[in-house]
């Protein structure tokens, strides 16, 4: 039997008559972009959704965290400390700000930053720690904080996997010193592109608006050096239309990521991510861990034995970014061995809000019966 391809992720859509009736103004105003009424609008619906106090809107995720370690403007060669379990964007944002980035090494459980390690790294050139919410597993953000207080450095969480989640009970963009989020379409909620800080500083909310609009405060005053990072009227729209729903999305996110612990959770050498107390999760991923000795065969393997049945996985996050071609081995060296460890046997199986129950038996069935039996 021929299937349909399933892919890792599905951008979330809503319905096409909702958005082309909340496009339509933009015809009569002609307005698409520098922050317009809907720009407004959705910054004001996330500060409520994320419980926050501050929050800007940027073009993308990237940015956001790019344009937030600038806001802090240190000193050019200071270091940072992080994970190299992440996407590139954490990493480049963190280069292309003119800063080292230190790798500390991640845990098995949750594959967010080993704490642990985090004080023996810390150096007189160490300025700020950037942790990210693997999977939306939320990081240890009380002993972080103690550290950043100990040492007087910066704390700034790539949460772009953390939309929506909430740590006993109080919204993920309320730790640390600021919050990054992204809306990219591959993501829980999105506008296509996007992204944003969430942040209790307003000082900080001011530095960010004038990097993301060229310092320009008015028609004839430039108040400081600055780029484009604004997010445009369609995109907004996009999220406002998109917000509506993400609710009854994660709803359903949950719904599936039962069903696939219900069929894999007693097959050997597969290890399922663990659930977590006092965390509010928003079902973003569904990443299993393959353990060769005793499944029998490796992660590549299974990606290419779902591959070949149309259902499309990835190895997210393969390689370390410490260990990308574009670093030229220079963090080769580095223990990190649990990172390492994670990058080589993480698979992330496709989940979204259409993804039928019976495709989840069928891709939970391939698992099952591709195990070696011995």
């Amino acid at each position: 039997m021929i299937h349909e391809r399933i892919y890792v992720t599905k951008a979330a859509m809503p319905p096409f008559e909702e958005y082309a009736e909340a496009i339509r103004p933009l015809w009569d105003s002609h307005i698409l972009t520098n922050m317009g009424r809907y720009h407004s609008q959705l910054e004001e619906k996330l500060k409520e959704y994320l419980a926050v106090s501050e929050l800007s809107l940027m073009v993308n995720g990237h940015m956001a965290l790019e344009m937030t370690i600038q806001a802090f403007n240190f000193p050019k060669g200071s270091e940072v400390i992080t994970t190299p379990f992440t996407f590139i964007s954490t990493t480049h944002a963190i280069v292309r700000n003119g800063l080292a980035p230190v790798f500390c090494d991640i845990k098995m459980d949750d594959y967010t930053i080993d704490e642990t390690k985090i004080e023996e790294l810390i150096t007189e050139k160490t300025v700020a720690i950037v942790p990210v919410h693997v999977y939306g597993n939320v990081c240890n953000v009380e002993e972080i904080e103690r550290i950043a207080r100990k040492y007087d450095l910066k704390v700034i969480y790539d949460a772009a996997h953390a939309f929506g989640v909430k740590y006993k009970g109080i919204g993920i963009g309320n730790f640390g010193d600021a919050s990054i989020f992204s809306f990219h379409a591959t993501k829980v909620f999105n506008c296509i592109e996007g992204g944003a800080i969430a942040t209790k500083d307003e000082t900080l909310i001011n530095k960010l608006y004038d990097l993301k609009n060229f310092g320009i405060r008015s028609q004839e005053l430039v108040v400081s050096v600055g780029a484009n990072a604004k997010m445009n009227e369609f995109q907004a729209i996009m999220g406002l239309c998109n917000l509506s729903h993400v609710e009854s999305n994660r709803i359903i996110r949950k719904v599936l990521v039962k069903k696939y612990r219900e069929l894999l959770t007693d097959i050997e050498g597969i290890k399922l991510m663990d659930s977590f107390e006092n965390t509010e999760q928003n079902f973003a991923y569904f990443p299993i861990l393959i353990d060769a000795d005793n499944y029998g065969k490796n992660r590549n393997d299974i990606h290419q034995e779902l591959l070949s049945h149309s259902i499309y996985t990835r190895k997210y996050f393969y390689p370390l970014t410490s260990d990308q071609a574009c670093f030229k081995n220079k963090y080769m060296s580095l223990k990190l061995d649990t990172a390492r460890l994670c990058a080589d046997r993480v698979l992330i199986l496709p989940l979204y809000p259409e993804l039928p129950l019976e495709d989840v038996a069928r891709i939970a069935e391939l698992i099952r019966n591709n195990k070696v039996k011995r």
